[in-house]
C-alpha cells in the first residue's frame, strides 16, 4: 500500500462520523472530512474519510469502473475489510465518480419494506459543491429552504431523484464528496429546479 489510512483510526473516523452525521441531518450543508488523507489516485479524501469510516468486512462495496487500474480497490479493500459486491444491487456502498460514470439511482439496492436501512449508500465524487447552486432542498433538517449545487450534476439527476425521494422509506441515500468537503442528500429530501 502505497498510502496510509487514518493516522489516529479512532478519533479520525470518530471526528468523520460526526461530520457524515452533519452532513446527513442538515441536507446540502459542506462539512470538512478527510483533509490529512492522501488516499490513491483518483480517490478524493472526503468520499476516502467517508469509506474508512463507513465501510467494514460486514458491508459489501461496489467500486466503479471509474477507478479500475487504480490502487482504489485494494487500498480500500486492505484499510475497511469489506467485501466487494457482485453488483450495485448487492452493495451497501458504493464509490462512483460523476465526472466520468453514468448516474443511475435505481441501478442500487433500494431496501426493503420490512428492511428499508438495506438499500445502498452511494458516495459520488464531484469536482465542486456549493450552498448557492440552482437545486431548491426541502424536508428534514432542512430550515425553509435551502440552495444547493455540484459539478457536474447529470441532466438526469432531478427526475432520478424525485423517483428516488417518491419511494421513501426506501431509497438511495447519497454522499457528494469534492476535495476535503462532503455534502449529503438522504432519501427524505425534496429538491426542485435547476435541472
Amino acid at each position: 500500500m502505497s498510502a496510509l489510512g487514518f493516522a489516529n483510526p479512532v478519533f479520525q473516523s470518530q471526528a468523520t462520523f460526526r461530520a457524515i452525521l452533519s452532513a446527513l441531518s442538515r441536507p446540502g450543508t459542506r462539512v470538512d472530512a478527510g483533509a490529512t488523507l492522501q488516499p490513491p489516485a483518483p480517490l478524493a479524501p472526503a468520499a476516502a474519510a467517508a469509506l474508512l469510516t463507513l465501510a467494514d468486512y460486514e458491508t459489501p462495496l461496489w467500486i466503479s469502473p471509474a477507478f479500475a487500474g487504480s490502487e482504489v480497490a485494494a487500498w480500500l479493500k486492505f484499510h475497511t475489510g469489506a467485501p466487494s459486491a457482485a453488483s450495485p444491487k448487492t452493495a451497501a456502498f458504493a464509490l462512483i465518480d460523476l465526472t466520468s460514470d453514468a448516474f443511475d439511482l435505481a441501478a442500487y439496492a433500494q431496501g426493503t419494506a420490512e428492511y428499508p436501512d438495506r438499500s445502498t449508500t452511494l458516495i459520488a465524487q464531484v469536482a465542486g459543491l456549493t450552498t448557492t447552486g440552482p437545486l431548491t432542498l426541502s424536508g428534514p433538517g432542512v430550515r425553509g429552504e435551502a440552495r444547493f449545487g455540484f459539478t457536474p450534476c447529470p441532466q438526469t439527476f432531478g427526475a432520478q431523484w424525485d423517483a428516488n425521494h417518491a419511494g421513501f422509506p426506501l431509497g438511495v441515500d447519497l454522499i457528494l464528496a469534492a476535495g476535503a468537503q462532503l455534502s449529503a442528500l438522504p432519501r427524505s429530501t425534496r429538491l426542485r429546479g435547476g435541472f
